[in-house]
Order: structure tokens, then C-alpha cells, then sequence
């Protein structure tokens, strides 16, 4: 029984994927460190060191008079979870004032790449600009650091949108670096003097993953578009989705007003960890998310659902006149066998009787 399990987690559900094969780390930070006592400023509950499971190290002599926390995450999930799990650990960065450091080329991620991307061996720097000016190659060659665990904790904030010191991190301190900010830009244009209705669609394994939001049905989509298309005079609609069968039946029944990116992956099954069908996969996927996210927090009209990426959309604020539609559909079962087919019995029974 416990191996049927597993297998239905690792077949239908959420699941954590590998990272790519071969990738090694470039420092070997067990071997070069040796652990220590640091001494905390009086204002640091140090209960917090077993509550967050923080590892002191020090690796040299450098900085003496500076404390540095590695942020980092291996494997971690979807992009906008490891950014999540990132402001929080900015949160207590902030409340102790240490040095934040995002480590994402010593701890790896599933979107790192075994080529460079622009001379970035950091996940994080793919897509986003340094924190301040330490380097790695400094941090770990100074007396006081701090290693952050790859735990997501459950007093953890899990949603951006819902905590303000999270937004504000956000918006202050993650920061596109200089080619997302061109391709950003470049995709803008084609919002120009329009009124564009941004709808986010998740299916594919969303449809069976325990304890997550159940997604929104075909049939309340189009309802709900052709809805606000006809009472607020829409010009475009931007759409965000991972299953092609979603993207087909937009372009069906909304083809002239239909904008999508066009080279983003999609499929109809939750391989997109699994396979690797184009150059630079990986990255792309990331890079993907991102551009998406922004994209639809620009939009006059928001559909949406509750997901990382609305979470995100939501909490860019690109535009704070934005009116928003969620679709909730309570949430599916938390136990695996059941949630493999309670989405699919909730879409035929009758709102009435408990359906959608």
C-alpha cells in the first residue's frame, strides 16, 4: 500500500523534482567551514536558531564586525515558492540585521542549468539582480555565517499577497536584472492603450494535488470571460496557462482577442520537470513564470484562482486599479487516493447538491 501511494504522489500530484544530473556545487562548504558560536547582538532570540534549524559556520577571517545568512533552498518547487521562502528569510534578515545572501549556485535549484546563463552560475541570478554587493566568492571566505535551512516552516507566510512585509519585500528588494528587465519591457508594449483582461488557468496536476486550491472549470472560465468581455469592452485578453488543452480552448473561443506567450511550455500532462524539450529548458520554465506573473499584474482585469503565480501577480501592483475575479473552489481532499478524482466528481455533481 505504501509503495501505491507513492507512486500515485509521483505520478499525478505536486511533487519536488530532481535536479538536473551531473550539477555539482563549486564550493564544498563542509570541508572549508568549521562550525562556531556567533556572537549575536543582545536583541537576537537565539530560540530562533533551533525554531528555523540555523547552521553557524565560518569560513576565514574576513568581515569580522558582519554577520551573513545564506538563503538557499535544494531542490526547492515552482519559482514563485522559492521566492516566497526567500522574503521570509528576509523578514528575520531584517529584524536582525544581518547580511542576506541568495546561494543558489552552491545549493542548486531544479532550474539550474549545467551551462552558465549570461556568466551566472546562480539560479537566482537568471532572473534577478545581487542583494547588495557581497559576492560569494567574500562570503565564504569571511568569520561569521549563518546557513539557512531548506525547510519551508509552516509559520511561514505561504501566500505574498496576504502579508504586507512580504509585498513590500518583494517590490523593494527583488529586482529583474538587466535582460528580464528588457524582455519585460519589450512584452509591455503590447498593452499599450489597451484594456486587457488577465486570466490565470491552472489545470494539469492541480487537478489531483492533495490539499491544494481545486481549479476552475472550463465551463466557469468562459462563463465568467465572456461575462466582464461584454459588460466592460475589453480589447485583449492575456492568458496564463501550463495545459495546452486550456490554451486550444481559448483560442477557440476567444481567438481575435487572444494574446499568450507564445514560446512558454505547455502540456497536458505534469512533466514539465520531467522532460527537457527545448535548449536551456530549465531556465526557460523559470524565466517563464516570472515574465508571466508580471505580465498579468498589469492587466485592468484579473481571473484568477488562488496559486504562487496569482499571489505574485497580485502583489506586483503594476496596476493598483485592477479589478479581480476569484474563482474558489474550496480546496481538494488532503488525502492522496481521494484527491486523485474529486476534482473530476465535483465538476459533474450540481452547484446545488455541493458540485462547480
Amino acid at each position: 500500500m505504501k509503495n501505491f501511494i507513492r507512486k500515485l504522489i509521483n505520478r499525478f500530484t505536486l511533487q519536488t523534482p530532481d535536479i538536473l544530473d551531473n550539477l555539482k556545487p563549486r564550493v564544498d562548504i563542509e570541508n572549508i567551514s568549521k562550525n562556531i558560536e556567533i556572537p549575536f547582538d543582545k536583541k537576537f532570540d537565539k530560540k530562533i536558531l533551533d525554531k528555523l534549524r540555523l547552521n553557524q559556520k565560518s569560513f576565514g577571517k574576513l568581515n569580522e564586525d558582519k554577520i551573513f545568512y545564506v538563503i538557499k533552498r535544494t531542490p526547492g518547487t515552482g519559482m514563485f515558492s522559492n521566492i516566497t521562502f526567500v522574503l521570509n528569510h528576509l523578514k528575520i534578515c531584517e529584524k536582525y540585521n544581518f547580511i542576506p545572501i541568495i546561494d543558489m549556485e552552491n545549493f542548486m535549484t531544479i532550474y539550474n542549468e549545467k551551462k552558465k546563463i549570461r556568466n551566472n552560475d546562480n539560479a537566482w541570478n537568471y532572473y534577478f539582480d545581487n542583494l547588495n554587493s557581497y559576492s560569494l566568492n567574500e562570503v565564504y571566505k569571511s568569520k561569521y555565517v549563518i546557513i539557512a535551512n531548506d525547510k519551508f516552516f509552516n509559520f511561514f507566510s505561504y501566500n505574498i499577497d496576504k502579508d504586507k512585509e512580504l509585498i513590500r519585500l518583494l517590490n523593494s528588494e527583488v529586482k529583474l536584472n538587466r535582460y528580464l528587465q528588457g524582455i519585460y519591457k519589450k512584452s509591455l508594449i503590447k498593452f499599450k492603450h489597451k484594456k486587457v483582461l488577465g486570466i490565470h488557468f491552472r489545470g494539469t496536476s492541480y487537478k489531483r494535488s492533495a490539499g491544494h486550491p481545486l481549479p476552475a472549470t472550463k465551463k466557469q472560465m468562459e462563463e465568467l470571460t465572456k461575462k466582464i468581455l461584454k459588460e466592460d469592452n475589453i480589447d485583449m485578453i492575456f492568458l496564463v496557462t501550463e495545459e495546452l488543452n486550456y490554451l486550444d480552448f481559448f483560442k477557440k473561443k476567444f481567438k481575435d482577442k487572444l494574446f499568450y506567450i507564445k514560446s512558454a511550455y505547455r502540456s497536458n500532462k505534469n512533466d514539465a520537470f520531467k522532460i527537457y524539450p527545448r535548449n536551456l529548458h530549465r531556465y526557460k520554465l523559470g524565466r517563464e513564470a516570472v515574465l508571466e506573473s508580471i505580465l498579468l499584474s498589469h492587466c485592468d482585469y484579473f481571473i484568477y484562482l488562488c496559486s504562487n503565480i496569482s499571489s505574485a501577480a497580485i502583489s506586483f501592483n503594476k496596476n493598483s486599479s485592477q479589478k479581480r475575479y476569484e474563482i474558489d473552489n474550496g480546496s481538494n481532499s488532503k488525502n492522496v487516493i481521494i484527491s486523485q478524482f474529486y476534482w473530476y466528481l465535483k465538476r459533474m455533481i450540481p452547484k446545488k447538491l455541493g458540485g462547480i
